[in-house]
């Protein structure tokens, strides 16, 4: 097993939901690879043997290497709606601020696989671009319900609603793009800073 792939399978939960074991291994064999060479760049005989397995191995479980693709893609737009809409917090300040958190630093600690889910969509054939754009208007729409909560609560000044959610999720996103474990924040403290900011973005401090 890679260095990659080992953190893979030891941090990241998300695929615990894939079975049997050889498919999520092949899953999560695939979603190192592609974050390393790119989905075009990468074969399938490159994933077999990053999974330690035969490069037939690949088709007992899935159809192609663009299906592997969609399931990671899929799996991991679920989770980080799951993340965001978990969240229990009834006032509008700190349910926000707990979803921004939440959020951000699920895109720093996997930002391995974030990478490869956000990045890698144009690869996608339509019929399964258009499940995960659906999963995408989910995530969308459970962060501009949280703003217009907070403005209809009178706690967020925010004049364009649909703008701030947008910025909202390409600030938290975006972190999968940067994030490096040897620099100087961890996930935790990344979802911190990007609540406050969030708040202050929607015209809440965070001594208010």
């Amino acid at each position: 097993m890679t260095t990659t792939q080992g953190e893979f399978a030891r941090l990241d939960e998300t695929w615990s939901s894939v079975t049997p074991p050889a498919a999520r291994r092949m899953l999560i064999a695939a979603a190192a690879a592609f974050s390393v060479r790119g989905y075009h760049a990468t074969t399938t005989r490159d994933i077999a043997a990053q999974a330690g397995m035969s490069p037939a191995a690949v088709y007992i479980h899935y159809r192609s290497k663009e299906e592997l693709l969609f399931q990671i893609s899929r799996i991991g737009h679920a989770t980080s709606l799951a993340v965001l809409t978990d969240v229990t917090e009834v006032d509008p300040v700190a349910r926000l601020a707990t979803a921004v958190r939440a959020f951000a630093s699920w895109h720093a600690e996997y930002h391995t696989t974030a990478r490869v889910v956000q990045y890698e969509l144009s690869a996608l054939t339509p019929e399964h671009l258009a499940e995960v754009v659906e999963l995408r208007r989910r995530i969308e729409a459970a962060v501009r319900g949280m703003i217009e909560r907070g403005v209809a609560a009178g706690v967020f000044d925010v004049p364009d609603v649909r703008g701030a959610t947008l910025a909202v999720l390409s600030l938290c996103i975006d972190v999968a793009r940067w994030y490096q474990p040897t620099g100087r924040r961890t996930p935790a403290e990344i979802g911190d800073l990007y609540a406050d900011l969030v708040l202050r973005m929607v015209g809440v401090h965070a001594s208010s």
